[in-house]
């Protein structure tokens, strides 16, 4: 009897816990027998690995072998498994040295000819095992996503055979050296396209600089979608431990993952047809959404009174706590989701220049806004109207200088940095503790807001976000207290709240 014991990682959301691969083999009847929670993939193995390293010009065991992954209550899935697996029966019956095989963490699918295939959403195990200082093995095919992750001996392999005759003594598996990654900051749009809508364009830079939602309201053909598409390129680069982050919720979406760009925001752009699943995550195994992968970056939502009602609704959490809990009978999963939501609509169904010259009846109005909720605008921190373009504006004659995207990154970056040093996160994520801190406001502020309380009948979210705003407008003039202009110029921002109520 032998029994042998190795490490690897299973996916559960974007955590990575430790799985041990427990091989044991005994006498009697020929059999080979996996438990620990494994689902269908990893029961298939069986045959995978026996072909495997019988192709690969070792004998399998005509033993029982029992292979145990523990914790048995963790659902175990897909091919990752099978190089462990393998690697435990091969040295529980002294086909290999297994002295070194407690040092690292192996993952890899094997195909029936014994050569290692790449896993989806291994980034997440990666940082993991670099968490726990251990060495991992990979197959070839993943060196392109392991390579984000430094400071973590990482070898590659090709097949069983390579990782055998290394662990053996033999050729030494190659190893992924660190590279220094590309930071490129080329965006195909630049907001230097976008004629006229000043106003617009100042509402989104100060969105950009202190991460507030934003909501463009305006007749078709005014730039709304032009705008949201470009308030990914005047923000900032990511941090590493930003990219990271929102590079492991790609990576188990089994979507690419490269360094090249890594550090630039995302920007994910639904069709108005998504379903509630969809945009949030969800499923029996559950999975992240589209709110997830626009994480530390942008969510667009186009068109959004014609997004279905129920759908839009499950935002009103997350754009609070950044955050989606989503629990299903058999699995519970958190995903984060601290994400910029940017959305464009139309003031009416007919596509008026504005509500004040809308001829839609009253009843088509109120269908139109009973499309979104009191609940949900009131989490939007600027709902702006664009007015249609002047005839000099379309001709490009407008004297006012179109700053490019860059020239508006420089300043939203700045304004940034002020806010992180004194506070230690967004204007937009502020606490109602930080919010009586850093927003504090003297006798002449205190009565203009009192008087926006009354007139637009404010909720103390409202209330809240108002302050946030103007907390940003001060910081983007490089101004410590907040002044009558700044409150003025954040009331402006929250004007079309009346409509929703």
């Amino acid at each position: 009897m032998s029994l042998t014991q190795l490490t690897t990682r299973a996916q559960e959301g974007i955590q990575a816990p430790e799985v041990s691969v427990e091989v044991h083999i005994s006498n009697g009847l020929p059999a080979f027998t996996i438990v620990g929670l494994p689902e269908a993939a990893v029961r298939e193995a069986r045959d995978r690995v026996r072909s495997a390293i019988i192709n690969s010009g070792f004998e399998f065991p005509s033993r029982r072998i029992t292979v145990n992954l523990a914790p048995a209550d963790l659902p175990k899935e897909g091919g990752r498994y099978d190089l462990a697996i393998a690697l435990g029966i091969l040295a529980a019956s002294e086909q290999i040295n297994p002295a070194t095989l407690d040092q690292f963490d192996c993952y890899g699918e094997l195909a029936l000819s014994g050569e290692c295939r790449a896993v989806a959403g291994l980034l997440p195990a990666l940082i993991a095992s670099k968490r726990a200082q251990k060495q991992v093995i990979i197959p070839l095919d993943n060196h392109l996503e392991a390579r984000l992750v430094k400071d973590l001996p990482i070898y590659t392999a090709q097949s069983l055979v390579e990782v055998c005759s290394s662990l053996n003594g033999g050729t030494a598996l190659p190893g992924l050296e660190d590279i220094d990654m590309p930071v490129e900051t080329v965006f195909e749009l630049d907001l230097e396209d976008v004629y006229g809508q000043h106003q617009a364009r100042r509402a989104l830079e100060i969105a950009a600089a202190g991460s507030h939602h934003i909501i463009m309201m305006g007749p078709p053909g005014t730039g709304k979608s032009m705008l949201a598409q470009r308030l990914n390129t005047i923000l900032p680069l990511m941090t590493e431990s930003e990219a990271m982050s929102s590079a492991s919720i790609r990576s188990i979406c089994h979507k690419p993952v490269t360094a090249k760009n890594w550090l630039q925001r995302p920007f994910q752009s639904p069709h108005h047809t998504v379903s509630g699943v969809a945009l949030v995550g969800g499923g029996s195994n559950p999975k992240p959404g589209e709110i997830s992968l626009a994480h530390h970056g942008v969510l667009f939502l186009d068109e959004l009174t014609e997004f279905d009602r129920k759908s839009i609704e499950v935002l009103r959490e997350p754009l609070e706590t950044g955050k989606i809990h989503i629990s299903r009978a058999a699995r519970q999963a958190e995903f984060p989701a601290e994400f910029q939501l940017v959305a464009a609509m139309n003031p009416c169904p007919s596509g008026c220049d504005s509500i004040l010259s809308c001829h839609c009846s009253p009843e088509q109005l109120n269908r139109y806004r009973n499309k979104l909720s009191a609940p949900l605008m009131d989490r939007i921190d600027i709902q702006i109207e664009l007015p249609r373009l002047e005839k000099e504006e379309l001709l490009g004659r407008d004297p006012r200088k179109r700053e490019s995207s860059a020239e508006v990154r420089e300043r939203v970056a700045s304004a940034r940095v002020h806010q992180l040093s004194r506070q230690g996160c967004l204007n937009g994520q502020l606490s109602n503790k930080q919010i009586e801190k850093f927003c504090r406001l003297d006798d002449a502020c205190e009565q203009l807001l009192m008087k926006s309380i009354d007139k637009l009948k404010l909720t103390a979210r409202s209330y809240h976000k108002l302050l946030k705003l103007a907390r940003t407008i001060a910081d983007m003039a490089d101004i410590e207290n907040i002044t009558q202009a700044h409150i003025a110029e954040a009331i402006t921002y929250r004007k079309q709240e009346r409509r929703w109520q």
